[in-house]
């Protein structure tokens, strides 16, 4: 199945923090955050202005980017974990 989003949102896969501290301490799955850095899956095609024309979104697919921990909608799609935020929520594209 694929997943095409539409104008301006995009689906995110979120990156899997370490599972120890630098100190070598494990961290259970219950005391583990939202990780907060994902990987661009999937982008619309743009967000159309009042006078219809449309812009497209300065993020592509492949791009790693930093979200909200709870900003968009988390989704499962035949068993994967995947995030689907607009544009605007996406904080900045790490390089």
């Amino acid at each position: 199945m694929k997943l095409k989003p539409l104008y301006d949102r995009v689906v995110i896969r979120r990156v899997e923090s370490d599972e120890t501290t630098k100190g070598g301490i494990i961290i259970p799955d219950t005391a583990k955050e939202k990780p907060m850095e994902g990987k661009v899956i999937a982008v619309g095609s743009g967000k159309r202005d009042d006078s219809g024309t449309l812009h497209p979104l300065e993020v592509k697919k492949g791009d790693r980017v930093l979200i909200g921990k709870y900003s968009g909608t988390e989704v499962k799609i035949e068993g994967d974990d995947f995030v689907i935020v607009r544009e605007d929520e996406i904080l900045g594209v790490v390089s």
